[in-house]
């Protein structure tokens, strides 16, 4: 099925028509003439009625795929919709208009919200610590990289690879080498999923970790888990073996599953 090719706003132009009138002034204009133009075209913007501008911009938005229009097939992504609920608090002005610089004694609401939600991840997850620093995933990722990086370096490691399934998210590869890795691939097997033989075979010393989107970017759950998080460690979770795991999936419940069957040792959950 052809798709039919939509008129840019320009293509839609006609010379003087206006969707506005500037209104007349008796004073004179005290700006210097070469500050000055002749006709609205001399500043190369489209040309249109009110109405012509309101009927481009409402067809390009309805033209936008969204979370109404259907399901994002994009793994760990999919089950990312907020309640319309969530998306009200979060613009509450006491949220949406808190400067980043406000003293901390007018930020302390702010603050005792955020230092709860760390406590709730820290318990829920079983991590140690918990930041709400990273505006997003790809900074999330990057964040977590550089711990990855500043641990083995406390501990004096030399490590250089870090390794990436070909069904993670995109902006893996590139949240590694702008850190300082080199990224090596690691293929799914016919399952579309993760192998433990084939994560084992890039096993080296000089791995530091592995980055891991659960469900994938296929939208498949990665069942062997806790198979590769055996592979990453010595069996004991704080005694590394190869490199840490950096874990990106956004159901909650999934993860407390896995915590239950045993895949102890995620060193990062994003």
């Amino acid at each position: 099925m052809q798709r039919s090719i939509k008129k840019l706003i320009f293509e839609k132009s006609s010379t003087d028509r206006s969707s506005f009138d500037f209104p007349s002034f008796k004073e004179k204009n005290t700006l210097p003439k070469k500050f000055l133009r002749d006709s609205l075209s001399a500043i190369g913007l489209p040309q249109l009625s009110e109405l012509e501008v309101i009927r481009h911009y409402v067809e390009l938005a309805s033209a936008n795929f969204n979370i109404e229009k259907g399901l994002y097939p994009l793994g760990s992504c999919t089950m990312k919709y907020n309640p319309r609920i969530n998306e009200e608090m979060a613009a509450l002005p006491a949220f949406s208009a808190v400067h980043p610089y406000a003293p901390e004694e007018l930020v302390q609401g702010s603050l005792e919200i955020m230092h709860h939600v760390e406590k709730w991840l820290c318990e829920l997850s079983g991590m140690d610590a918990v930041t709400l620093m990273p505006a997003a995933g790809a900074q999330g990722e990057f964040t977590g990289l550089k711990l990855i990086r500043a641990y083995h370096k406390d501990k004096g490691l030399q490590k250089t690879k870090i390794l990436i399934p070909d069904s993670a998210h995109g902006t893996n590869p590139a949240s590694s080498a702008l850190c300082g890795y080199d990224v090596v691939k690691v293929s799914s097997n016919e399952k579309g999923i993760l192998d433990p033989k084939t994560v084992s075979q890039l096993l080296d010393p000089t791995v530091a970790g592995i980055m891991i989107t659960n469900p994938n970017t296929l939208g498949l759950f990665e069942e062997n888990i806790a198979e590769i998080a055996k592979l990453m460690h010595w069996g004991k979770p704080k005694l590394l073996k190869w490199g840490l795991m950096f874990f990106n999936l956004i159901s909650t419940k999934l993860f407390l599953l896995l915590m239950v069957e045993g895949a102890q040792g995620l060193a990062q959950l994003e």
